[in-house]
């Protein structure tokens, strides 16, 4: 609870703004907040060091470049220690875009991107289920992505 301490109403003013549209320029940031656009600069750079925010990239639509099925796999393995050295294997999948390690009736979930449903099926038969360890797979294809936002915060 020590970040979300550091956190005051300005920050948090911004973070509603920049995670609707973190394009936006810091001289309207700025502008909005009542700040100078230095301001703004320097409370984003301390938001980054605290880590409350990662990354600053570009969200890329996966549908445009062809990939079509996006799909969720909850992986069994051979013993939950073995995630450490799974992990590794599952990031040389390029298609793979996010690796969880849960708790329930699987070790680990990950999010993958196929270009349709035969090459998921490369996927998961010739790489994902070849990976040491991996005893058991189950495969829930995303019909549509209802909902995708930052985490909410009062301001």
């Amino acid at each position: 609870m020590e970040k979300i301490e550091k956190i005051d109403r300005l920050d948090r003013q911004i973070l509603s703004i920049i995670s609707k549209n973190a394009r936006m320029p810091f001289k309207d940031v700025a502008e909005i907040c009542g700040v100078s656009r230095a301001a703004i600069h320097q409370r984003v750079q301390r938001l980054m060091e605290m880590d409350v925010i990662l990354g600053s990239g570009y969200h890329i639509n996966p549908k445009i470049l062809g990939y079509e099925t996006c799909t969720y796999i909850g992986v069994k393995l051979e013993r939950s220690a073995m995630y450490e050295s799974v992990v590794p294997e599952f990031e040389k999948i390029p298609e793979i875009v996010e690796i969880n390690f849960t708790t329930g009736p699987y070790t680990m979930m990950i999010k993958l991107y196929a270009r349709n449903n035969e090459h998921l099926m490369e996927l998961l038969n010739g790489k994902i289920q070849q990976v040491a360890g991996v005893t058991e797979t189950e495969t829930l294809i995303s019909l549509r992505e209802s909902l995708k936002r930052e985490i909410p915060f009062a301001l």
